[in-house]
C-alpha cells in the first residue's frame, strides 16, 4: 500500500461521522472538513486536508506516526469571509514521496489554535512567525513571543487590512 493511500485512510478516520459523501476539489460550494486527493504535478501536494481546530493536534500526531516531517506553517487572510486559514505543510520523501497540506480556519476576531509543538518541536519557530505576521494565537505554545517583529509590535503586517 502506498504512503498516499495509508495517509489518506488514516486521516479519513477523523471525518467518519461528518463526511457522508466524497469531497470534490474545485467545486463552487464551501468546502467541508475532509481529505481531498490532489494532482501533485498541478498543486505540489498529494493530499489536502481541511480540519477543525479541535482535530489539529490529532492530525499532527497521525502524520508524525506515519513518518512525516513539518516543512512549514503559514497563514492566509480570507478577509471577505472574516477568517484566517493556517496551512501546515508536511512531507516525507524516503521511498515514497507524499506531501500533505493541512488547513485550519479560524475567525479573524478570535484566531486561536492549539499548538503542535508537543508533537513537532520545530513548529515552535513556525508558529511564532505565523503569530507575528497574521496574529494567530497558538494556545499552549511554550514561548509565543515575537520572532521577527519588534517586541512591542501591536500589528500583523500580512493581514489584508494592515496599513503602513
Amino acid at each position: 500500500m502506498s504512503i498516499q493511500v495509508t495517509t489518506r485512510t488514516a486521516l479519513a478516520e477523523l471525518f467518519l461521522e461528518q463526511q457522508p459523501e466524497e469531497t470534490v476539489a474545485d467545486s463552487e460550494a464551501p468546502r467541508l472538513p475532509g481529505v481531498i486527493e490532489q494532482d501533485y504535478q498541478e498543486k505540489g501536494f498529494h493530499l489536502d486536508a481541511l480540519v477543525i481546530p479541535e482535530q489539529l493536534v490529532l492530525t499532527a500526531e497521525i502524520l508524525f506516526e506515519l513518518g512525516f516531517f513539518l516543512e512549514a506553517i503559514t497563514g492566509v487572510d480570507w478577509i471577505k469571509e472574516d477568517q484566517l486559514e493556517v496551512v501546515y505543510d508536511f512531507s516525507r520523501y524516503d521511498f515514497d514521496l507524499c506531501r500533505v497540506a493541512v488547513r485550519v480556519r479560524v475567525s479573524r476576531t478570535d484566531p486561536h489554535l492549539p499548538t503542535i509543538t508537543p508533537v513537532y518541536t520545530g513548529a515552535n519557530w513556525h508558529e511564532r512567525e505565523t503569530h507575528d505576521f497574521f496574529g494567530v494565537i497558538f494556545d499552549g505554545h511554550p514561548h509565543l513571543i515575537p520572532l521577527l517583529l519588534p517586541e512591542d509590535a501591536d500589528f500583523h503586517p500580512l493581514l489584508k487590512d494592515f496599513k503602513v
